[in-house]
């Protein structure tokens, strides 16, 4: 090949990338934060943490109407959620989750109004967390929710009757998963003010280890409050130690345009256990500008079904954040 086509493929290919960058566009958005956590039958004593995250973004129209959205989110130094989003002009958006994301009912698990945190989720510690904790301590249970993995799709449908909104999701099957499975969530807004939701999922397992899942609520905006309610409920087939039921409600009143006060309760009944976990949040946060400042304090009893004394615990939580 001569210098003559040499120069002239290359400046070809410099158009060409010129172009396709032209089309696109990239974006970074990122929040940090301080929070200070405080729990009684904890061993930390006053634990601070920060939180930073940075969601990067590129997204660019084919030919054919598509929009394909890349994200990337480094979240404490570490890669963390990444997804491919597909926009299809009036059919909806098709997103695959390489990390993250959740099932369709995942997404929906609690969604009841607070002003910070749900009640089950600010104190105690999960049974991945109990290098923190004495290790006498019983592991919290969360809400009824769905079985994600990485590598799922999630589809939101375009409005086909109004004010109702349709979310789908697939989770393959894999490794000690002998089936795909296919989550759903329906929610209707078409009254003002009213949000009606429900959605159902399974753990795509066979025999007694099979679980399903499904969950139904209702929160309505009046004023300045807004309120609502949660029923959820987990099935084991075959057995009933791990037939459990979730419930939870809360209420918010918006101060005014920067400050919000909730409260949110909820509660945890296990198949194989005598006691209820049973949670309660009084929450309050301040916004202005990019800073957020909220504070909860919440209490907890019989933590993970626990009769044990030790695990009745109670704490708050103070997080300052910062959104850029």
């Amino acid at each position: 090949m001569n210098t003559f086509k040499k120069v002239g493929l290359t400046a070809l290919a410099g158009s060409l990338i010129a172009t396709s960058a032209f089309a696109g566009s990239m974006s970074v958005t990122g929040s940090a934060g301080i929070t200070l956590n405080n729990q009684s039958n904890h061993d930390a004593g006053n634990s601070f943490s920060s939180g930073d995250s940075l969601n990067f973004s590129g997204s660019g129209e084919l030919d054919n109407g598509l929009v394909i959205t890349t994200k990337q989110e480094i979240d404490g130094g570490i890669l963390d959620d990444r997804s491919v989003v597909i926009e299809i002009p009036d059919a909806g958006t098709l997103t695959f989750h390489a990390h993250g994301g959740g099932t369709a009912m995942s997404s929906v698990d609690d969604v009841m109004p607070t002003a910070y945190g749900e009640s089950w989720d600010v104190i105690g510690h999960t049974s991945t967390s109990s290098a923190l904790v004495t290790n006498t301590r019983t592991a919290k249970e969360g809400a009824i929710g769905g079985f994600g993995t990485d590598n799922s799709f999630k589809y939101a449908a375009p409005e086909m009757v109004d004010g109702l909104g349709v979310n789908l999701s697939y989770v393959p099957s894999g490794t000690g998963r002998p089936d795909g499975t296919v989550s759903y969530a329906l929610e209707y807004t078409g009254v003002e003010g009213l949000t009606l939701g429900y959605a159902a999922d399974d753990n795509g397992k066979s025999g007694t280890s099979k679980l399903e899942t499904e969950t139904m609520y209702a929160k309505y905006a009046f004023g300045s409050f807004t309120v609502g309610a949660q029923e959820s409920e987990q099935d084991q087939s075959g057995g009933t130690a791990s037939d459990d039921e979730f419930s939870a409600i809360g209420i918010t009143y918006q101060v005014s345009d920067d400050l919000t006060i909730g409260y949110h309760a909820s509660e945890r009944q296990f198949g194989d256990k005598s006691q209820d976990q049973e949670s309660a949040n009084l929450s309050a946060s301040y916004t202005s500008g990019g800073m957020t400042i909220a504070v909860a304090h919440v209490s907890m009893d019989n933590t993970g079904g626990s009769t044990s004394a030790q695990d009745d615990i109670d704490g708050f939580e103070i997080d300052v954040s910062f959104a850029f």
